[in-house]
Formats: structure tokens, sequence, C-alpha cells
């Protein structure tokens, strides 16, 4: 197998929602950002749980020089994953320190994740989600530097929309990402988390998070380069599919405590299909 197909294979494996935002872009582009993909899924999943933590913050240092070696002249990186993402970073300007904050985000998970206000939430945000959008721009291409704050404001709408999604199953790991604040707040304890108590309280307070989610599409749609909307299909067609998420996760009225809510593909690739049409017909007006 190939490294551009391994990498390709772990994003088609993963059933992830990049893999639909992928398909609408050139083999080269879409071969990039696979690398960038399975370089973050790979690194997420050395901060899973159940493991010894020396070994895991050993295996993200192992990371950080393997990036270090995509920058730098040397010896190529030593992972069949890296040695992909270097290709990309030889192709396309990927900010090192984007990749870097993913590492230090995965670092975070490795402890017990405890945020007391949104406002502390968010770098960890950044970390993990809008440092990664800040990758993929630079693959998808544009002009607007407007492009970089769309990037961080639709990452961390994704990030907590993820946040509504897994709360349940986050809790049980030992990770609570609902700021401390908003839990006294709404009377919600970690241990009602844990064991799945769902009630009234809990709704509300899962009516807050998906409120402060649409706050930061809105603030991304603000942010959106027009003139770059057909480079930028991609992360329009991630923003859809996630809004429709949490529209989804509303209308069962944040019942996510046991089964993980999921949209079925058939609806991801209308979605897809319906921000490429967009995004052809937004551009025609504006050159117009």
């Amino acid at each position: 197998m190939s490294l551009g197909s391994l990498s390709a294979t772990l994003t088609r494996r993963s059933r992830s929602n990049f893999y639909y935002a992928f398909l609408t872009l050139p083999r080269a582009r879409r071969d990039a950002l696979y690398a960038v993909y399975a370089f973050c899924r790979t690194v997420d999943d050395v901060a899973d749980l159940g493991r010894d933590a020396g070994v895991q913050r050993a295996e993200l240092a192992r990371w950080r020089a393997d990036v270090a070696r995509c920058f730098e002249p040397g010896p190529p990186p030593g992972h069949p994953i890296a040695r992909q993402l270097a290709a990309a970073v030889r192709a396309y300007p990927i900010p090192r320190a984007a990749l870097e904050a993913i590492i230090d985000g995965c670092e975070m998970d490795l402890e017990r994740v405890r945020f007391e206000t949104a406002e502390d939430l968010y770098p960890y945000c950044y970390r993990v989600a809008s440092a990664v959008g800040l990758c993929c721009i630079e693959i998808f291409g544009y002009t607007d530097p407007r492009a970089r704050d769309y990037a961080v404001k639709l990452g961390t709408a994704l990030q907590l929309t993820n946040i509504v999604r897994d709360v349940g199953a986050d809790a049980r790991d030992g990770r609570v990402y609902l700021p401390q604040q908003d839990l006294r707040g709404f009377g919600v304890t970690e241990d009602d988390l844990v064991a799945g108590r769902y009630g009234e309280r809990f709704a509300k307070l899962m009516e807050h998070q998906a409120a402060r989610a649409r706050q930061f599409y809105a603030a991304a749609a603000a942010a959106y380069p027009t003139a770059d909307a057909r480079s930028l299909i991609p992360a329009q067609i991630m923003g859809g599919i996630y809004r429709a998420l949490l529209d989804e996760i509303e209308a069962r009225r944040f019942a996510v405590l046991g089964e993980r809510v999921t949209l079925p593909a058939r609806r991801k690739v209308a979605i897809a299909l319906r921000c490429w049409a967009a995004a052809r017909l937004r551009r025609d007006r504006t050159a117009a």
C-alpha cells in the first residue's frame, strides 16, 4: 500500500465527516488533506485513555520530532504517515505552528480535562480543531486573509458541536469539556453525565452549549471570504454537515447520553452537493 493510499484508507475507514468534504477536491489536494487528517487521527489515538501516560508523552514527543523533520533539512520522518505529511508540507504552505498546536491539544487530553469557563475552553478548541482548519485552508487555497479567521471560528464551532454530541461518552472516559461554571449554573453534576441521567436541567444545559456553538457558526459566516467561495467548498461542506448534526441533536432534545447521534451518509452527500452548488452560484454572482 502506498503512503497516499494509507492516509486515504484511514480517512475512509473512520467514516469521518472530513471524507465527504474532501471528495470535491482535485487528487493532489485531496491526498495532502488525507495526510493531515491521518496525522490528526494518529496523534489523537496516542492520547486514548487506558495507556501509560509516560509512554503517551514519549510518543507525542516523537511526533513533534517528526513534524520538525517535515520542515527542516535532514533525514525524513520515520513514521509512514509523517512521511506523507512531509510531502504535503513540501507542496503546500501548511503552518508548522498549527501542526504543533494539534499535538499540544492531544497533550491536554492526557490530563483530567476540566475547564472552569467557556473562555478557558476556547484555547483547547483552537488546538484540536481550529489549528486543523488553518492547515486545511492552506491546501484548499485562498486569496482573502479573512479565510484564516473563518477557519478559526468554524473550527471552534465544529469542536463545540463535538462536545455536545459526545458529552456522555467523554464523561465516562473522565473527560468533561463542558465549562464547570455552566454545570453549576444549570444544576448538573459530573456524576449525572457519567450515569446518563437525562432530564430537563440537562436539556437546558445542552441548549446553552448549542447556542454557543451557533454563535461561532454565525461568526464564521460573517468572516467568510466570498471571493474564495470555490476553493473553500470543503470547509463549507464541513460546516453544513456539523450544523445539520447539531440540528438533529436539538430535534432529539439533546438525547446524547446514550447512543451517539450521527447523520446518514446520504444526507451528508446531499449537504455536500448543496454546498458545492451554492458556492458556484455565489462566486458567479460575485464575478458578475
